[in-house]
């Protein structure tokens, strides 16, 4: 019996997704183009940005986020070469290692707060503002739960928390012009930037486990698959929100004052 494909309302519209080359970012590309979507990778990495974009049938550009001066004028073009963008996952970052204050070189925190903040900001402002002139449109900013709860990310969690702010405010701005924006905050996700870590001893894997009330990581494809839905049309009455995926680790932390979580039944 053949079976009929689900609608998943972002059939035929024309999405980007910076930092789509890798990790988060990629699994968006793949999911949004899987389910219907013309997808442009857009990564600073642009060989990457090209391999991905081959594999999905999709386009890519090269796409530095913190380039306020070229910014709208390379998303005028990627508008011009393949249509008119409905879909936006700003998925560019860095992430930041646990690091002592006297120890932390403010260089390093301008860069995490340049590229996570300021550039999620700088590429939003640059997608948005196109989507506000016709009514439409969805944007999907990547948080983190290191945004919500005190974690010695001293640039990383100040950076996300911002995002997960800025989120609301835009959506505040641009609703009565049509255009939605959300915020999907990962918990540990078990991308190839966390595998590096966990490889190199920076993370325990069984602490990241154990403080998650599923006792799991996170997949990226399960962040892919709640940007995805918050881009549709089946999340056209949602906008401003910050949504965790993070198998219930902000569920969990607090519980450790008590014990610990209970055994499974």
């Amino acid at each position: 019996m053949t079976q009929v494909p689900a609608p998943y309302g972002v059939e035929g519209k024309v999405a980007i997704v910076t930092g789509g080359a890798s990790g988060i970012g990629e699994c968006c590309s793949r999911l949004l183009a899987e389910r219907g979507a013309t997808v442009v990778v857009a990564d600073i990495n642009l060989p990457r940005a090209e391999a991905v974009a081959k594999s999905i049938g999709g386009h890519a550009v090269r796409l530095d986020i913190v380039d306020d001066q070229h910014i709208a004028e390379e998303i005028a073009d990627v508008e011009d070469s393949v249509g008119p963008l409905e879909i936006a996952v700003l998925s560019a970052g860095v992430a930041q290692t646990p690091t002592r204050t006297e120890d932390y070189l403010m260089s390093d925190w301008d860069r995490i707060v340049d590229i996570d903040f300021r550039g999620a900001y700088v590429s939003a402002a640059a997608i948005g503002n196109r989507m506000t002139g016709r009514g439409r449109g969805s944007l999907v900013l990547i948080g983190s739960t290191s945004g919500i709860r005190p974690v010695p990310l001293h640039a990383y969690g100040p950076a996300k928390a911002a995002v997960i702010a800025m989120t609301s405010n835009l959506a505040a701005e641009w609703g009565r012009s049509g255009v939605r924006v959300n915020c999907v905050s990962p918990g540990y996700t078990l991308t190839p930037m966390l595998q590096g870590m966990i490889d190199r001893g920076e993370r325990d894997p069984h602490i990241l486990e154990n403080d998650s009330a599923l006792g799991r990581l996170v997949l990226g494809e399960e962040i892919a698959q709640a940007v995805a839905f918050l881009s549709s049309s089946e999340a056209d009455a949602i906008t401003g929100i910050n949504l965790p995926v993070d198998a219930g680790w902000l569920a969990t932390t607090s519980w450790h004052t008590y014990g610990g979580l209970p055994a499974a039944r």
